[in-house]
Protein backbone atom coordinates (compact mmCIF):
# COMPACT_ATOMS: atom_id res chain seq x y z
CA UNK A 1 0.00 0.00 0.00
CA UNK A 2 2.71 2.51 0.89
CA UNK A 3 4.75 1.94 -2.23
CA UNK A 4 1.57 2.43 -4.63
CA UNK A 5 0.59 5.81 -2.56
CA UNK A 6 4.62 6.64 -2.83
CA UNK A 7 4.55 5.45 -6.84
CA UNK A 8 1.35 7.91 -6.96
CA UNK A 9 2.64 10.85 -5.40
CA UNK A 10 2.92 13.82 -7.85
CA UNK A 11 6.87 14.71 -8.17
CA UNK A 12 8.22 17.87 -7.43
CA UNK A 13 8.40 20.65 -10.59
CA UNK A 14 12.20 20.50 -10.03
CA UNK A 15 12.10 16.48 -10.02
CA UNK A 16 10.00 16.95 -13.32
CA UNK A 17 12.11 19.52 -14.94
CA UNK A 18 15.07 16.94 -14.18
CA UNK A 19 13.30 14.25 -16.06
CA UNK A 20 12.50 16.47 -18.96
CA UNK A 21 15.57 17.61 -19.50
CA UNK A 22 16.71 13.93 -19.08
CA UNK A 23 14.57 13.09 -22.06
CA UNK A 24 15.76 16.20 -24.20
CA UNK A 25 19.17 14.64 -23.55
CA UNK A 26 18.43 11.63 -25.06
CA UNK A 27 16.96 12.59 -28.16
CA UNK A 28 20.43 15.22 -28.45
CA UNK A 29 22.63 12.77 -27.64
CA UNK A 30 21.54 9.53 -28.18
CA UNK A 31 22.43 8.30 -25.21
CA UNK A 32 19.62 5.48 -24.78
CA UNK A 33 21.19 3.92 -21.26
CA UNK A 34 18.74 6.69 -19.88
CA UNK A 35 15.87 5.47 -21.56
CA UNK A 36 14.37 3.43 -18.64
CA UNK A 37 15.13 5.94 -15.85
CA UNK A 38 12.63 8.45 -18.04
CA UNK A 39 10.14 6.55 -19.65
CA UNK A 40 7.41 4.13 -18.39
CA UNK A 41 7.66 0.80 -19.54
CA UNK A 42 4.15 0.69 -21.56
CA UNK A 43 4.83 4.62 -22.57
CA UNK A 44 2.69 5.61 -25.78
CA UNK A 45 3.79 8.53 -27.77
CA UNK A 46 1.30 10.50 -29.94
CA UNK A 47 2.01 12.43 -33.09
CA UNK A 48 1.10 14.09 -35.82
CA UNK A 49 -0.83 12.31 -38.87
CA UNK A 50 -1.75 9.80 -36.46
CA UNK A 51 2.15 8.50 -35.72
CA UNK A 52 2.43 6.40 -32.63
CA UNK A 53 4.88 4.43 -31.08
CA UNK A 54 4.67 2.79 -27.19
CA UNK A 55 7.08 1.20 -24.95
CA UNK A 56 10.71 1.64 -24.28
CA UNK A 57 12.09 -0.66 -27.58
CA UNK A 58 9.98 2.07 -29.52
CA UNK A 59 11.09 4.77 -28.08
CA UNK A 60 15.17 3.55 -28.83
CA UNK A 61 13.77 2.57 -31.95
CA UNK A 62 12.68 5.80 -33.22
CA UNK A 63 15.32 7.59 -31.84
CA UNK A 64 17.95 5.51 -33.37
CA UNK A 65 16.24 6.59 -36.56
CA UNK A 66 16.33 9.79 -35.83
CA UNK A 67 19.63 9.78 -34.88
CA UNK A 68 20.74 7.78 -37.95
CA UNK A 69 18.83 10.21 -40.52
CA UNK A 70 19.92 13.33 -38.32
CA UNK A 71 23.16 12.47 -36.55
CA UNK A 72 23.48 16.34 -35.07
CA UNK A 73 20.30 16.79 -34.10
CA UNK A 74 19.64 18.71 -31.13
CA UNK A 75 16.36 19.84 -29.37
CA UNK A 76 17.00 22.87 -26.86
CA UNK A 77 14.44 23.87 -24.44
CA UNK A 78 13.15 26.57 -24.82
CA UNK A 79 10.29 26.67 -22.01
CA UNK A 80 8.67 23.99 -19.22
CA UNK A 81 5.26 24.52 -17.66
CA UNK A 82 4.44 21.93 -15.11
CA UNK A 83 0.60 21.51 -13.89
CA UNK A 84 -0.09 18.26 -12.20
CA UNK A 85 1.01 15.49 -13.11
CA UNK A 86 1.88 16.87 -16.76
CA UNK A 87 4.65 19.09 -17.81
CA UNK A 88 4.51 21.12 -21.38
CA UNK A 89 7.76 21.85 -23.43
CA UNK A 90 8.65 24.08 -26.00
CA UNK A 91 11.96 23.38 -27.71
CA UNK A 92 13.96 23.71 -31.44
CA UNK A 93 14.93 20.69 -32.97
CA UNK A 94 17.99 21.62 -35.96
CA UNK A 95 19.97 18.85 -37.75
CA UNK A 96 21.15 17.80 -41.52
CA UNK A 97 19.08 15.26 -43.13
CA UNK A 98 21.55 12.87 -43.88
CA UNK A 99 19.83 8.81 -43.92
CA UNK A 100 16.66 7.81 -44.60
CA UNK A 101 13.74 8.49 -41.93
CA UNK A 102 9.68 7.45 -42.00
CA UNK A 103 10.71 6.55 -45.84
CA UNK A 104 12.63 9.80 -47.26
CA UNK A 105 15.93 9.75 -48.41
CA UNK A 106 18.78 11.85 -47.41
CA UNK A 107 19.19 15.47 -48.45
CA UNK A 108 21.53 17.04 -46.58
CA UNK A 109 19.69 19.39 -46.36
CA UNK A 110 19.61 21.45 -42.76
CA UNK A 111 16.24 22.13 -41.11
CA UNK A 112 14.74 23.37 -38.05
CA UNK A 113 11.89 22.31 -36.47
CA UNK A 114 9.61 23.52 -33.29
CA UNK A 115 8.37 21.49 -31.48
CA UNK A 116 5.99 21.29 -28.01
CA UNK A 117 4.82 18.08 -26.25
CA UNK A 118 2.85 17.36 -23.56
CA UNK A 119 4.18 14.72 -21.42
CA UNK A 120 2.29 13.41 -18.32
CA UNK A 121 3.79 11.60 -15.91
CA UNK A 122 3.07 8.18 -13.76
CA UNK A 123 5.55 8.04 -10.87
CA UNK A 124 8.72 9.36 -11.51
CA UNK A 125 8.84 8.35 -15.21
CA UNK A 126 6.82 9.94 -18.87
CA UNK A 127 4.10 7.65 -19.58
CA UNK A 128 2.76 9.42 -22.61
CA UNK A 129 3.44 12.02 -24.84
CA UNK A 130 1.51 13.79 -27.04
CA UNK A 131 3.71 16.23 -29.80
CA UNK A 132 3.10 18.85 -32.21
CA UNK A 133 5.72 19.78 -34.83
CA UNK A 134 6.18 22.64 -37.66
CA UNK A 135 9.20 22.82 -39.37
CA UNK A 136 10.43 26.06 -40.67
CA UNK A 137 10.57 27.15 -43.92
CA UNK A 138 14.06 26.91 -45.61
CA UNK A 139 15.44 25.29 -42.10
CA UNK A 140 16.64 28.61 -40.99
CA UNK A 141 16.92 29.21 -37.21
CA UNK A 142 15.28 32.49 -35.51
Amino acid sequence: MASDQARDALLSREAMISVVERLHRIWSTGDLSLIPEVYAADFVAHFPAGWEFSGRSGVREVIESARNAFPDRTETIEDIIIDGDKAVTRYVSPGVHKGFFRGQAPTGERIVVDEISIFRFEGHRIAEQWCVTSRRPGGLAS
